[in-house]
């Protein structure tokens, strides 16, 4: 399923549990440098948007997510990542947040961020971290975003040079999959799963399973015995990175 059939089904309440988190917001504003012009690619609802007097279009195909933009917010383009509707280097900056891994083709996206940018950041997960953290290595196990050559692949397409580490707060406003790393009892909540990309992939059985497991190893105290490394951190790094290609 590409992006905007995706997001037209399960982007429905999306602004209720994704809200941006500020400290993500510093080191996304932070990769874009002194670009006075910015395209945001796979936008969504506007999240990490810069909101300090650079120009910025937003580029969204889901009809259901542009309406969730803020009437304050950057103006939208109906368009795919695949074929965007702008000259080469038309922006100082392409962005793109967690959205490159639903495009049908990753790396034509990934291309075309290049294309019409003279800087570009990727915001996502890198699948290589998913056997050291818990939730993709005990209840995940074949999460890994298209391969395991997938970000290498991706990166090289971006042409980046460098990659970011970005921790994530323990009390992160932004519920994506990863977020809830230290408050696992919220992916209990199916409002909370149904604005996470992972579990709309899912059968109703395979996601079923997976609750039922997690609430268990709760109960039982399981998963806090497993994870107690963790319980006392205020951040961790659960594989989110910014790669950055100029």
């Amino acid at each position: 399923m590409s992006e905007a059939p995706r997001y037209d089904a399960i982007g429905r309440s999306y602004v209720g549990t994704r809200a941006e988190d500020p400290r993500i917001a510093a080191a996304i504003w932070d990769a874009l440098g002194d670009a006075a012009s910015v395209v945001n690619v796979g936008a969504g609802t506007g999240h990490y948007e810069p909101r300090d007097g650079r120009r910025v279009v937003a580029v969204e195909p889901s009809p259901v997510m542009r309406a969730q933009r803020a009437p304050d917010a950057a103006p939208v383009v109906d368009a795919r990542a695949e074929a965007l509707p702008f000259a080469d280097g038309e922006f100082d900056a392409a962005m793109a947040v967690f959205s490159d891994h639903h495009w049908e083709d990753r790396a034509g996206g990934l291309r075309e961020l290049r294309r019409v940018a003279e800087r570009a950041i990727v915001f996502n997960w890198n699948p290589a971290s998913r056997r050291s953290f818990w939730l993709t290595r005990d209840y995940l196990p074949g999460l890994d975003f298209e391969g395991d050559d997938s970000w290498e692949a991706g990166a090289a397409a971006l042409g980046a040079r460098e990659e970011r580490v970005v921790p994530v707060p323990a009390d992160c406003r932004d519920g994506f999959l990863l977020a809830y790393w230290r408050r696992p009892e919220a992916l209990l909540d199916p409002v909370v799963r149904a604005n996470i990309s992972v579990f709309a992939l899912m059968d109703d059985a395979e996601e079923a399973a997976l609750v039922a497991r997690l609430e268990e190893d709760l109960r039982s105290g399981v998963w806090a015995e497993r994870n107690a490394d963790i319980l006392a951190l205020d951040a961790l790094d659960v594989g989110c990175r910014i790669l950055v290609a100029w």
